[in-house]
């Protein structure tokens, strides 16, 4: 066996609308972050709380039952005061107190990351789409579980192999990016929006903003397609669709650019994001992905490998009760909804209104070989 039998690659991934990987907290308004001159700044507890004269009994009990943010002055309000972790610019719409913000996730120094797992479950089902056809799969309902989260178990094993030991993607290794700083994030307001244009209730969450480039790297480990892998039951195969994966990743991102292009023309307002990106031309080396919340059901799923078939999509519908909430006829369409950026602009009345902006979660990535 070669001495270094696999291929490196560098991964430029860039933010094309905005991302949200969640850290799986919801930070609460006064209590973990204050709002101040239309800024939102996340509260250090720990100094907040040493700066106080903790070692006054009455101020204990009173320290205890006050929201931090009441404990700041006006003048706390600085980029270097110590009283705060990091600032975002923007503020979640709600000004209630214990309001939610769903938190970024950062590493143990408040820098925004993208973990390698979020990359390598959206490859792995780009492949998985592509595959259905290369495969000749077809649509059958005998070949579900009865569990909802593991359904296309049996399928999976058909594409990748039969059990984690056995799988293809074994040979596909994808690092954590390296960290940025909290400068790149981003205050979202986002909202479910269905087909009809009507949004469901708002969503605050961190974000890391547009046209920010994270650095990554991949490892294709070719010595697992060898005859020194098979020698010791390791058969893996299709090793063509790892080493092809810009064109993988990229043909199943044409189409759902398009279904999703097709989806908002319906919507009231729609925006042109995905009719703009179906059509454009990427070099070889490039893809897009799209990652993060707001993916929805068909960036999870086998997607229109299943959704061409109407018969079957209509049991699966029915089958495993989807959507878990809300009516639904046979033949409306699946998924009703999308997750969406929504811009909140005050009109001459004075009132505020919503505009869908953007979705979420779309990267550009750029894959070169490590010589």
């Amino acid at each position: 066996m070669p001495k270094y039998d696999y291929i490196m690659y560098n991964l430029q991934v860039t933010t094309i609308t905005p991302l949200h990987i969640g850290s799986g907290r919801d930070l609460l308004r006064d209590y973990d972050y204050a709002v101040h001159n239309n800024q939102t700044w996340r509260i250090n507890e720990a100094a907040l709380l040493d700066a106080q004269d903790v070692d006054d009994p009455a101020l204990a009990d009173q320290l205890a039952q006050t929201p931090p943010a009441q404990l700041l002055k006006p003048g706390d309000f600085r980029p270097d005061s110590p009283f705060f972790r990091y600032v975002i610019k923007g503020a979640p719409r709600s000004g209630q107190e214990g309001a939610q913000l769903r938190e970024q996730l950062k590493d143990p120094f408040d820098r925004p990351y993208i973990p390698g797992s979020s990359l390598k479950g959206a490859l792995r089902t780009a492949i998985a789409w592509h595959a259905w056809e290369a495969l000749g799969l077809r649509p059958d309902v005998r070949k579900l579980k009865e569990n909802r989260k593991g359904a296309a178990q049996d399928y999976e094993r058909e594409i990748f192999g039969r059990d984690p030991n056995h799988d293809l993607l074994r040979a596909l290794q994808v690092s954590d990016s390296q960290p940025v700083g909290p400068d790149c994030l981003m205050i979202l307001n986002a909202r479910v929006l269905n087909r009809n244009g009507k949004a469901a209730s708002p969503i605050a969450l961190e974000a890391i903003q547009t046209r920010r480039t994270f650095a990554m790297t991949m490892k294709l480990d070719l010595a697992l397609f060898s005859d020194w892998a098979r020698e010791r039951g390791l058969n893996l195969r299709v090793e063509e669709w790892l080493k092809m994966l810009p064109q993988v990743v990229q043909q199943h991102a044409q189409d759902r650019m398009q279904r999703e292009a097709a989806w908002f023309s319906q919507a009231r307002p729609a925006f042109s994001f995905y009719k703009d990106w179906s059509h454009e031309t990427l070099e070889e080396s490039k893809f897009l992905l799209q990652i993060g919340w707001g993916t929805g059901w068909e960036g999870k799923t086998f997607g229109s490998r299943l959704q061409a078939d109407k018969p079957f999509m209509e049991e699966i519908i029915r089958k495993y009760r989807l959507p878990a909430r809300g009516k639904r006829q046979p033949g409306d369409p699946f998924p009703k909804s999308r997750r969406v950026m929504v811009h909140v602009l005050s009109t001459p009345q004075g009132k505020t209104e919503e505009r869908p902006a953007s979705p979420l979660g779309w990267v550009l990535v750029e894959m070169k070989e490590i010589k």
